[in-house]
């Protein structure tokens, strides 16, 4: 069972606040906090496409870009050891170190996010 919703490229992660007695959740990948929630699924997925509609209305009025999708340009650091394992992996599968990264992170995120 997933609890991510998506809706017009945009992506969040359902939660349940037992005390509350509701779902909640907060759109991904963006800067603006917006979030919502709802008693029901049914009227969660409604109160998701209404957040995210209004934040792209919110942004057209006020004149601001809403986020857009990522660049595809990643920069993280890792340790000297797992830099070296992962270059030598990535030339005994014959592929860049960039490929086989990607290849990586896919695997990853499908495993997370089906």
């Amino acid at each position: 069972m997933s609890n991510v919703i998506t809706y017009k490229t945009y992506s969040a992660r359902v939660e349940y606040d037992d005390e509350d007695g509701i779902l909640f959740g907060q759109i991904a990948g963006i800067r603006d906090g917006v979030g919502f929630h709802a008693g029901s699924v049914e009227e969660l997925r409604t109160a998701f496409h209404e957040a995210v509609d209004d934040y792209l209305e919110t942004c057209a009025r006020i004149g601001k870009e809403p986020q857009k999708p990522y660049s595809g340009k990643v920069m993280f650091r890792v340790s000297p050891e797992i830099h070296r394992k992962a270059a030598i992996a990535a030339e005994l599968a014959g592929k860049s170190l960039n490929q086989w990264a990607e290849d990586a992170l896919t695997k990853a995120v499908h495993e997370v996010r089906p």
